[in-house]
């Protein structure tokens, strides 16, 4: 009996303890996810200050009497429209608006003919109305290109018009509900366009351009570490295994369908820092398919580290060294061009490591043709074979990506990148010549000294110098 009391009262404290400890994960949740991208929390409040100027409809006695209970529509349109980015706000809210526009306007003369029929008439001809124009409207909405951009506002046209055409008022009833209806939806989407573009603007433009050179930056990491991950031999004799370090490449592999929807709602941004109007947005999709087909290959390469099956340590030291050029120089071109495309600058900094790594696969292909021909077990070199192969895919890609990106900045009139200066290209004062004597045989010389600058500066009081002539 006393032993059952026990457990009850453990159980009645075990369960607040378990609920506590819910409430303490979720807010921690909570926590992080505004840490991740705290524009998400600068959005919910802009939300709310976009809900309260249009609930002031309802607040004013005189703004009430001249839209009623139609004033509610403009709440709901601030709901629907209002998104994160300003691509997507303007996108759904010019949808609504044109939408409710044309529908409303067809919805009512839809009615009107439908009553010049009489009663008899009238439910047979909306209903044929709403049958043909529901069905037409349905099926625009399969067409991909359509679909992309004005699905919405599809939508909302059907819903309108069948709303107003369906109606049982009057004529005129019809007329001053549908006119009630478009000016709260319009004010709701101008509230809503107004607050998300010029309070803490969320650009999805910029998030598709920092997206995209974030994703050439990430196959640049992989192949600078490639090295490390499949040459470094351990005491087994098998690669040490670092690629838990290099799987940022695995998020290219899916993004497709976001980078779409990202460059469909970029189009109804206007111009805003660099990004001009009618900027190539179809451009960046092209960078992102070929930087996925590079992942891809990528990917392959990715299986030779984790794989339990590897080729004996000598074979994959014959190759290590061409291998480890191709790698390297391929990772530093994506990561030079994923920062020129992250500045918006013009930069030719890849060409030499696209150059040098193309000369190091046609040397890997001597190697290969030379060394790995000559062992009888081919089992041994088969996967070595295969990681070269995959190398000499790698650079190709990484041709390809450069070209694509070269001809967005060209479409997108980056700016041209300031030349660097490099030790080896610096330029050392002139201090002197030396130049042979014309006529003369034997080792006779000219040395002509010219005096410094800073010692022309430091003794501007005394009187020129000339430059004294020396024969060896």
């Amino acid at each position: 009996m006393v032993s059952s009391n026990h457990e009850n009262a453990a159980g009645s404290l075990a369960f607040p303890k378990r609920l506590w400890g819910k409430i303490v994960g979720f807010a921690l949740r909570l926590k992080n996810l505004g840490k991740e991208d705290p524009r998400r929390i600068i959005h919910c409040f802009k939300v709310g200050l976009a809900l309260t100027f249009v609930s002031l409809f309802y607040y004013f006695k005189p703004l009430y009497d001249g839209f009623g209970l139609d004033a509610m529509w403009a709440i709901l349109t601030v709901v629907v429209v209002f998104e994160f980015s300003v691509g997507a706000t303007l996108g759904k809210g010019l949808n609504r608006m044109l939408a409710t526009l044309t529908a409303g306007a067809l919805g009512i003369g839809a009615h009107r003919l439908a009553t010049l029929s009489g009663e008899t008439g009238e439910p047979i001809l909306i209903a044929i109305f709403v049958f043909i124009i529901a069905g037409i409207v349905t099926f625009l909405r399969f067409i991909p290109q359509l679909k992309a951009r004005y699905d919405y506002g599809l939508m909302v046209f059907i819903l309108t018009f069948c709303l107003i055409s369906v109606s049982g008022y009057r004529d005129e009833e019809v007329i001053r509900m549908g006119f009630e209806r478009l000016s709260t939806i319009v004010l709701g989407s101008c509230a809503a366009v107004f607050v998300c573009t010029f309070i803490c603007p969320v650009w999805i433009g910029v998030d598709l351009h920092n997206h995209i050179a974030t994703n050439i930056e990430k196959l640049g990491n992989f192949l600078e570490g490639f090295e490390d991950g499949y040459f470094k031999i351990s005491e087994e004799g098998q690669p040490i295994n670092k690629s838990s370090s290099l799987q940022g490449y695995k998020s290219v592999l899916t993004s497709s369908s976001k980078e779409e929807i990202m460059a469909n709602l970029a189009k109804w941004e206007p111009c805003h820092g660099k990004f001009r109007f009618r900027h190539p947005w179809n451009e960046y999709l092209k960078v992102g398919s070929v930087t996925r087909q590079c992942a891809f290959k990528i990917e392959c390469l990715n299986h030779y580290l984790t794989s339990e099956i590897q080729s004996p340590p000598e074979v994959r030291s014959i190759i290590q060294g061409e291998c480890t050029v191709i790698s390297s120089e391929c990772g530093k071109a994506l990561k030079e061009l994923a920062s020129g495309v992250r500045k918006m600058t013009k930069s030719s900094a890849a060409e030499p490591h696209i150059t040098n790594s193309k000369a190091a696969a046609e040397n890997l292909k001597a190697v290969i043709r030379s060394s790995l021909s000559k062992h009888c077990d081919y089992l041994e070199i088969l996967q070595a074979g295969a990681v070269a192969s995959l190398l000499f895919e790698v650079v190709k890609c990484t041709e390809e990506i450069a070209g694509a990106v070269h001809k967005l900045a060209s479409l997108a009139h980056f700016k041209n990148a300031k030349p660097r200066v490099t030790p080896e290209t610096q330029e050392l004062p002139s201090q002197g010549a030396v130049n042979p004597v014309s006529g003369i045989d034997g080792a006779h010389h000219v040395i002509t000294i010219n005096p410094s600058q800073s010692l022309r500066e430091s003794e501007n009081s005394s009187p020129p110098v000339l430059a004294p002539r020396m024969e060896v």
